[in-house]
Order: structure tokens, then sequence, then C-alpha cells
């Protein structure tokens, strides 16, 4: 099997990070394979966000779970049972943000997947979250976004946290009762 394909089979989400920040080096082959993702018309409707202040990582973890319990939000229960972090002590989160255009929201799919294999393939954990849109709504969310540095126009399309893994697991098994032949 070639490297790709080995990358993407191997790859699951993780959702234990250490402490340990990730290099210089690191972050910019994230960066530059995330730029590297196809678009429509190759319009690149994304602007990346690259987050490495862990207190403001935790803070807005905590928002977004403050806001799961007190929403009573039915996926609250399986983050606490997880540890109780929305964000898995990443690290590092990389925010796709999304200038709301046509394919917008396919394009900004696409540059996660891109961050989540290149972190695989790097040595290194990723999950990619769609939750971060949580704290990014709520009564703190202007705030959040000041802090963020979101480019005017743009709106939160797809996060992605990095980090190394504390553990591992095996990916999800494919199901091939998903795929039709014709």
């Amino acid at each position: 099997m070639n490297e790709v394909l080995k990358t993407i089979a191997d790859r699951y989400s993780c959702r234990d990070f250490s402490a340990t920040q990730l290099t210089k080096e690191q972050i910019e082959n994230l960066v530059t394979a995330s730029l590297a993702s196809p678009s429509a018309l190759n319009l690149q409707p994304w602007h990346i966000i690259v987050v490495t202040d862990k207190s403001l990582i935790d803070e807005m973890d905590a928002t977004a779970m403050e806001t799961g319990k007190s929403n009573n939000e039915p996926w609250y229960d399986r983050i606490v049972e997880r540890g109780g972090k929305m964000f898995y002590n990443a690290p590092c989160m990389i925010f796709i943000m999304s200038d709301g255009s046509n394919y917008a929201t396919l394009d900004c799919g696409i540059v996660s997947q891109n961050i989540a294999l290149a972190a695989h393939s790097m040595g290194l954990g990723s999950v990619i979250c769609g939750m971060a849109r949580i704290p990014l709504s709520g009564a703190k969310g202007e705030e959040y976004k000041k802090r963020l540095k979101f480019p005017e126009g743009y709106e939160f399309g797809m996060s992605v946290c990095v980090g190394y893994a504390n553990s591992g697991k095996p990916p999800h098994e494919p199901d091939m009762s998903k795929v039709t032949y014709v």
C-alpha cells in the first residue's frame, strides 16, 4: 500500500492530546497542507487561523462545556465521559474560516481533511471539530472572534485540533455497505 493510502487508512480521531506544543516547522507544514487544498473554481474561500495560545483554547473549551451543560445538550455527557474537554487538551487548533460563498462549506471540509491527513503523516494526532462553533456563537462569541482575529466578512467554517497523541486507537472499520457499484 502506498504512503498516502496508508495514512488515510490509519488516521483516527484523537481525543487525548499531550501538552507538548508543536514546532514552528510542524505548524508551517500543516498550514502549507491546508493551503494546498483544492476548491471550487480555485476560489479558495477560506482564511486559516492557527491558535497555539493554550489559555485561549482552554477558555473557549470551558465556555463550550458550560453552554452544553446549561442547555442540556445531548453531546455533553459524552464529552464528560471522555475527560470533560471538548478540545481534548489540544495544544494547537487550526480554524478554517469561510467567506460564506456557494461552495465554501465543502471547500472548508476539504481543508480540514488535508490538515488531518498531514498531521497523521507527521506522527501527530488530530480531530476535526465542528463543535468549536459553540463558543463562537454564545455570549462571548464576539470577544472570541476579536481575539482570534477573524477577518471581516468571514465566519466559522471548521476547525482541527492537532497535537501529540497521549494514546492511540485503531481507525474505524470501513463500512462497505455504504458503497454501491454501478
